[in-house]
Order: structure tokens, then sequence, then C-alpha cells
């Protein structure tokens, strides 16, 4: 039997996956041939279109029928999740190996729209170029007294919990599911990696919450993760300790795994934060973590699962006077000796730059520096340090240049994922899922670039656009863009310049503080004084951090004069006057940038008041008032930036603007 396509809930928007978006295959003549549980959610989206707009579907027809489109199993070599199609003799077919395939098959002729069904295609084989495209979610199951419903979330509450249980209607779920499908992703974790009470107990006496969840998501193809505590046989196994070389304690993980496999069968496993901002790890053992690591991978691979251990592991209490001890230096220093002793289903999950999640980061030089060990690289979909989504910051471009690079002379960063991409999620139970509805575009575009690594950022804006806009004119198209295309570089102009970082409110991360983390144990310091700015990361002098890269990374970054200009301060510190590729000097870059950034959010407002014709007024109205806000704060930035910096250095704007 189909199955029915979720029912959103009034008010709540359809984000990429609107009703219209279904028009071209909805009056046409289809067919349906195969037998799985996913194609039986495919059965249910060709038939709302068809109830919608007047078409028919079959399933398991006769041959030669007269089909506009044709969905079916059988297939060969392209794995559970890959699909090939065609157009010809005016039939266009999508054929797959298994039931993920065709449904990421069918999403494809949703986003070719009217174009799937025009002239002839060439046979076109489509697979996802990383297994693994992954949402961690960082809810708790309870409000928590200082994080609230979902820490770093700028979205509402969650998506999956309510007043500490799961949620009992879980349509709005499988919604979500849905939407997560249309782009490719296939993995959620859902709940927080710091891990709290209530949220431990969710491995154990809980998981029937857990099941009830994934039962929603497993329709539209996507497993279910869950995060757990390094410490959970002590916390919930009432063990004396969480040795992970103690047999007891293997012995509970393996039967609390078993237990978690009876209520989830495709589970696909654990997340874990250890010896990482207070929570528990095998460093308290005199472990390391490659054995904290390979005790859960043990648990997990009898049933096909994997644990992915992040590697945030810093010291957050250092000496700010202590210009020796990096944080940037430290998952390299950490991980890499442990090379080649994780386990095969054991996945290193490292943070894109070495910092964390800032505007601008170099890309960390763990990646590509432990080639015999599956690594994932995270991203941050949710705005925590680029904008909280009450600023337009489309992530696309910064995402995809650090895909694109290449750590040494080998592999591409997204050829290097092979445990694969994984995003901090931006959904949340508001009612346009994102918070800031522009920001619906980040989480689409995390799904189609880890789905396809090296696509084009602005393609890939091109297809959410026409999805969530279907039929859009021309002047809609080009206004979104307008406003979207340039807007992480335009908020790291009005932010803190050249890749120093940080600069915000201690605590919320949101808007300026120049000294807010500067004499902090959390090692996040930019080192201003009256001479100069930045942090000395060379092997000559500083910290050494630069020496991590491999060449020709390491040479170029060792040197002020061959340093990119928009890394200059993440890895030296230069005096004022310092000349810029650019031909600037850093304090007039410094100026330059921030006046220019908060003139580009007053260009984006101006676009978006233009489009209010062409726009849903409920949407249109939630982006112009997160628009005045967004230029309050951008004039904050810049007032804040200008007069910190003017003060510390006593040179004048050269251009004669007032700094405050």
């Amino acid at each position: 039997m189909p199955l029915p396509v979720p029912v959103l809930p009034e008010g709540v928007d359809p984000a990429w996956l609107p009703p219209a978006a279904f028009r071209a295959i909805g009056g046409r003549r289809t067919l349906i041939r195969g037998s799985a549980s996913l194609v039986e959610t495919v059965h249910g989206e060709v038939a709302e279109a068809c109830r919608r707009f007047g078409g028919r579907v079959e399933r398991d027809g006769p041959d030669g029928g007269a089909y506009d489109l044709v969905l079916a199993l059988g297939a060969g070599g392209l794995g559970d999740e890959g699909f090939s199609c065609v157009r010809e003799g005016g039939t266009t077919t999508v054929t797959a190996s298994g039931g993920r395939g065709l449904l990421y098959g069918l999403f494809h002729v949703v986003r070719l729209g009217a174009d799937a069904f025009r002239g002839e295609r060439a046979r076109e084989i489509h697979r996802p170029a990383l297994a693994l495209r992954m949402l961690d979610h960082w809810d708790n199951v309870a409000v928590h007294p200082v994080m609230g419903q979902v820490e770093r979330g700028y979205a509402g509450g969650s998506l999956f919990w309510d007043d500490g249980r799961a949620r009992g209607d879980l349509e709005r779920v499988r919604a979500y599911g849905r939407l997560l499908a249309a782009c490719g992703i296939n993995a959620v974790a859902v709940n927080n990696v710091n891990v709290h009470a209530t949220e431990a107990r969710l491995l154990t006496d809980r998981i029937g919450e857990v099941a009830e969840i994934a039962g929603a998501l497993r329709p539209y193809g996507i497993r279910t993760h869950l995060s757990v505590s390094f410490a959970a046989p002590v916390v919930l196994g009432r063990l004396s300790t969480a040795d992970p070389l103690d047999g007891a304690v293997r012995d509970w993980w393996a039967q609390v795994t078993r237990r978690v496999y009876e209520a989830i069968p495709d589970f696909g496993g654990y997340v874990v934060k250890a010896d990482s901002e207070g929570q528990p790890g095998p460093f308290a053992y005199g472990r390391s973590h490659a054995d904290g690591a390979n005790l859960l991978a043990a648990a997990l691979e009898p049933f096909g699962g994997t644990v992915h251990w992040r590697a945030f592991v810093y010291d957050h209490h250092q000496d700010w006077r202590d210009r020796t001890t990096d944080r940037a230096r430290a998952a390299h220093d950490h991980f890499v000796p442990l090379d080649g002793e994780f386990a095969a289903n054991a996945v290193l999950q490292v943070k894109h730059g070495p910092m964390d999640f800032q505007a601008r980061e170099p890309v960390s030089p763990l990646i590509g520096a432990v080639p015999r060990t599956r690594l994932a690289v995270e991203l941050q979909a949710t705005q925590e340090y680029t904008g909280q989504q009450r600023h337009v910051c489309w992530l696309g471009p910064m995402w995809s240049e650090v895909l694109r690079f290449r750590p040494a002379s080998g592999a591409t960063v997204g050829e290097t994922a092979r445990g694969g991409l994984v995003a901090v999620s931006n959904a949340g139970a508001d009612p346009f899922w994102t918070g800031h509805p522009l920001a619906q575009a980040n989480l689409y575009t995390f799904g189609r670039l880890a789905w396809r690594p090296d696509a084009g950022p602005r393609e890939v804006l091109g297809e959410w656009i026409a999805l969530t806009f279907p039929g859009a004119p021309a002047r809609l198209s080009e206004g979104l863009h307008a406003v979207l295309d340039g807007s992480w570089r335009t908020y790291e102009k009005y932010t803190a310049p050249l890749g120093v970082g940080f600069m915000v409110q201690p605590g919320h991360h949101y808007g300026p503080s120049v000294d807010g983390y500067e004499y902090s144990p959390w090692g996040t310091y930019h080192f201003a004084d009256r001479d100069g700015v930045g942090v000395d990361r060379s092997v000559a002098r500083g910290t050494g951090y630069a020496g991590q890269y491999g060449k020709p990374w390491s040479e170029l970054y060792e040197s002020p004069g061959t340093c990119p200009d928009e890394l200059l301060l993440f890895f030296h510190h230069v005096p004022y006057g310092h000349v810029l590729k650019s031909g600037k000097t850093v304090i007039q870059h410094i100026y330059d940038t921030h006046f220019e950034g908060v003139e580009e959010v007053a260009e984006a407002s101006r676009v978006w008041t233009g489009l209010a014709d062409l726009v849903e007024p409920g949407r249109h109205a939630r982006v112009a008032e997160l628009y005045e806000e967004q230029l309050r704060c951008a004039r904050e930035w810049r007032d804040q930036i200008n007069s910190y910096f003017f003060r510390k250095s006593g040179v004048p704007d050269a251009r004669g603007r007032r700094i405050h």
C-alpha cells in the first residue's frame, strides 16, 4: 500500500517541498515497479501529486504502456542509494537497485521539474560521493537550565522532544525526514552531544522513545543515531568504572547495544563527545581515545553500527598569559599519534576548522593527516558564530571552499571524508523550520554538498530557489541570489577581521565583544595591543601550529608575506601598518570592511523589500523584520570593532569617516 505523504500542521512552511514542486510529475501517467518499504513511500509521493494535479499512477504494469514516468527497482550495480535516469521514446525512466535509490531518483525528477519530460535525456548515473550524510541535533530531552531546549538552537524548540519525553505526535518528524531525504541526508542523531542526565537514560530504559522517532524517520530512509555518555556504565549501569579496557564495562556496552538493536534494528550507531569541555572520557583511566572509541565500536560491530568519535578535544582551562599553549593545535596533537589504531567501524569526526566554526578558519590540519583512520568532516549549519539565524548568512561558498581544499598534494577534503559529512542541525519547531526562512538554504545546501562535495554552491542555491518558489519569475530568482550569494562574505566583513575569530559576547556568542574571551580560559585570543593584532602560530617564532600542515600549506602559512590575507591574523601577529596583498594596511582593511559590511546589509534589505509582491506575505514580513535586526547588529559590530582598533592603534581612518 502507498504510504501517505505526511501532513504538515497548519501554519508550518513546506520549505523546499511545496505541493507545486510536484506539478510536473503530478499530471502524468506513472508506473512504479518493485517491492520494498521505501517503494511504498515513492508510491505515496506520486499518488499525492496525481491527486492534486490529475495524473495516474500504476503498480507493476505491463511493458509497452504509454507511461510518462517509470520508477523501477531492479537495476544492478548502483548500490542501495544510487539510481539512473534516462529519457527516450517519450518516457522518463528512473531505475535503482534499492529503495533509497528509487526515493532519491524521484526527488531528482522533482528537482528537474518540467525539464525531466522534455526532449531526450542520455542515461545518467547518480550515486552519493559520501555514504553517510548526517545531521547532529543538539536537542535536550528536557529543557536545560542554561542551554534551553536546543543547545545552540535558533529555531524554537525540539522537533523530537517535549517536556522531557518524546513528542506524542510524530507526523512533523516524518515530514522533517521527507525534507532531509529530498536533499540527500540519510542519518540523524536525535539528542545533544553534551549528554545530560535525562539524555543518558535514552540509551537504556527510554530506548523505546528513540525507537518511536526512528519509526517516523525510517519511511524516508533516515537512520537514527544516539549521542551517549562515555560514563554511561557508571551513570546508568552502576559499575564502579567506565575504563574501556575493563571486561565488565565491555560486557555492559555489549548488552545495552544488543537491546538497542532489538528496539531499532536499523539503528545507525553512537555519537560521543569525550574528554572535552567537561564531558567524561578515557583520559580519566589513563587510556587513549582509540581505546575509548574501540570499546563502543566492538559493541556496535555485530549489528553493523558505527561510533562517531568527535575530535573536539582541547584544554579549556588555559592561562591567557601563556602564548605557547594553542587550542588550534589540540586535535592534531591528540589524534595523529593514534592513526591506524581505530577500529574499522570507528569514525573520527573532525570539525572543518581547528577552532570552533568561525566565519573564517583554515581547514583543520587533522584532515588528511590520519590516512589510516576513517574520518568524517563536521560543519555547523546552525549559525552559532555566523548570525544565529537572525542574520542572512548562506554558508554554501564557505563549505565548498572547505570541501575542495587539498590538505596536501592528494585528495580534497570531500574525497578524504570517507566516514561522511556531518552538520550540526539548524532545524527546530519554528513554523519556518530554521527560524529565518532564508536559513533553510543552508540546510538544503548541506545535504546536496554531502551528496556531491564538488557541486557548485550557486547551482545548489538555484535548486533551492526553484523548489521553494516554484515558477518564480526571474526577478525573484535574481533577487534571492543577490541577497544570498555574497552574504557569508558580508557577514565576515562586519565581524572579526582577517581570520582572527571570536570577538563575540561570551556565553551566547551573539553580537560583538572584542575582548569578551580575551582573558578567559577558553583559548580564543586575538592578542591585540598598541602595536598590532593576531596570533603567532608560525614554527619559527610562535606556537608551531603552521607546521602541522603538509607542504605547500606549511610553507605558505609560515610567513606573513605568503599567508593569504583572509587568514593573516589567524597565523600571525602583525603591526597595524602591515600591508596586505590587497595593498591596504591591516588597520585600513578593518575600517573599510566594517563600513562595507553595513552598506551591503542595507542594500540586501532594500532588495528584499523590493520583492514584497513576489513572496508570500508572512515569509516576507519575517525576513524583513530580521533584516532590521541584522542591520542594527552590523552597525554595532562596525562601531565597536572600529572604535576598539582606533583606540588601540591611534591610526585614523584614511577616508576621514567618523570612528565612534
